[in-house]
């Protein structure tokens, strides 16, 4: 797993080495210019090759200390640098202006107002880093700039830790800030760890192409809750040879009416890929035979009304469901979950499951046990959280939003998106962002959430626990789609799973 951190928690990690004597504020800030440089020219390795016409934008606080070591290192690789600084260099903390008196040695010192652009092939945002934390007045203005060249194209964009404007910690931009007034950048360089806006929300198309530059930090801890990148359990995917059927575990997927089984068979197409030993389609006798039709090694069981699906589920060889995909908001939807969750096995609550109880969420609430996982998207957690949705758009960052909800509901909550957050009750949470080297726009299909549903549950029915059954799901999730590429529908992600595990173990 890669960690992640926070705005707070980088500040915390590099006082905490300042004040060990380990180092000093002017290294730290030498380190992280000379990782931008250094990362500028593994990007563009033609910018080593000849100087250029470069224009570094520094801030008033340690991020526009680390544009002015930039401005120095470029001048001395030969580039015609032009710096340019929010405010007087009175507001400089003292690092960082003992940096900008090192500049004043080799050149100017220009106003922000607006930069000149003009030739320039490299632009450096040196602005505001992961403190920024309000709106800021010119900002707009700046990005404008940077991107009306007319004839002469935009210049390479380099960030330092984040995109002025950007929440280092949400991922969205600080304020309402027009698409056309955002300062994006082809390549971000942020140090010791990435943070989780870097992930989360507008992020990803933010940055441009994420580096994480090592500054020498390595040994101080990182102070409260960690957020992780979702990873795979690789040794555990692994179906040892020994045991039958039942060893790995039978999953059961509760499926909707006639012409409605279609999400309910893509869970169950998932869950019998990833492994699960069994999987058993529980649907109204209406519609066994179209289900028949179009299934071969899942098997068909006929569930009429709760008090069906309870006499079912006396079998306890059935060890993980999965209720919601494709099961309609029809009366009996309410009492199926209710079936499904006091028979209190691992369960997977979707998309028909989760609806069912957007008017009275306690309800399900109280339901809920320690080994469910439940799977909204935005629309369905804002029904069942509406008051962590609202403090989610009023600019809680989505992994706080996620940790209250599984807090709230006792139990694994999975918040599905680009940037899927999933957290449990006593609040370790991961972040699987299907961005940068795992960008997956082909997931945005109709069906691909239900056999995400189908993968967890194939991997609860396999024994996982449920947080590990969800970020192993989401990470497999992705890779399938990335590997299938272009032109993927739902049908396509249980198929491709063999190569994406066959991968996995070499």
């Amino acid at each position: 797993m890669t960690d992640l951190i926070t705005a707070a928690q980088m500040r915390g990690v590099e006082q905490a080495a300042i004040t060990s004597g380990a180092v000093t504020g002017l290294e730290l800030m030498e380190r992280a210019g000379r990782g931008v440089v250094a990362a500028i020219f593994e990007e563009w390795p033609e910018f080593a090759q000849s100087g250029g016409r470069a224009v570094v934008l520094c801030g008033p606080g340690n991020n526009g200390g680390d544009g002015f070591v930039i401005a120095r290192l470029l001048r001395e690789w030969g580039w015609e640098v032009e710096v340019c600084l929010w405010g007087g260099p009175a507001r400089l903390p003292p690092d960082a202006k003992a940096n900008y008196v090192r500049w004043c040695a080799l050149g100017a010192v220009h106003p922000l107002g607006e930069p000149v652009f003009e030739a320039a092939e490299l632009v450096v945002d040196a602005l505001f880093g992961t403190g920024l934390t309000r709106k800021l007045e010119g900002l707009e203005k700046t990005a404008l700039a940077m991107k009306d060249r007319g004839a002469a194209g935009r210049p390479k964009v380099v960030a330092v830790d984040v995109p002025s404007g950007l929440s280092a910690d949400s991922g969205r931009y600080v304020g309402e800030i027009a698409v056309e007034g955002r300062i994006s950048a082809d390549l971000t360089v942020s140090f010791h760890r990435a943070k989780t806006g870097h992930y989360l929300a507008d992020g990803p198309a933010a940055c441009g192409r994420l580096v994480v530059k090592d500054i020498g930090l390595d040994g101080f801890c990182v102070s409260g809750e960690g957020v992780r990148l979702a990873s795979p359990n690789a040794e555990r995917l692994q179906k040892r040879g020994e045991g039958h059927k039942f060893s790995h575990g039978h999953a059961f997927v509760l499926c909707g009416g006639v012409g409605h089984g279609g999400a309910a068979r893509l869970a169950a197409r998932g869950a019998l890929r990833i492994g699960a030993g069994l999987v058993t389609l529980g649907c109204p006798p209406a519609a066994i035979l179209e289900n028949a039709c179009q299934l071969n090694a899942v098997m068909l069981a006929r569930v009429a009304d709760r008090a069906g699906l309870t006499e079912i589920l006396e079998d306890s060889r059935i060890n993980a469901l999965c209720v919601g995909p494709g099961l309609g908001s029809r009366a009996e939807t309410r009492g199926l979950v209710r079936a499904v969750l006091l028979a209190r096995r691992a369960s997977v609550v979707d998309a028909d499951g989760l609806s069912a109880f957007a008017t009275a969420p306690a309800d399900l609430f109280e339901m809920l046990h320690e080994a469910c996982v439940l799977t909204p998207h935005a629309g369905e957690f804002a029904r069942l959280f509406p008051d962590i949705a609202e403090h989610l758009s009023a600019g809680c960052t989505k992994v706080d939003a996620v940790r209250e909800a599984a807090a709230r509901a006792g139990c694994v909550v999975l918040l599905k998106g680009a940037d899927t957050v999933i957290a449990t009750p006593e609040g370790r949470a991961c972040i699987n962002a299907a961005a940068y080297e795992r960008a997956a726009p082909w997931l945005a299909t109709a069906g691909s959430g239900d056999v995400l549903a189908g993968f967890i549950t194939g991997l609860l029915a396999r024994g996982f626990a449920p947080y590990e059954a969800a970020q192993t799901a989401a990470w497999l999730h992705v890779d399938c789609a990335r590997i299938f590429g272009a032109g993927l529908i739902s049908e396509d992600l249980p198929e491709v799973l063999p190569s994406v595990l066959k991968r996995l173990h070499g």
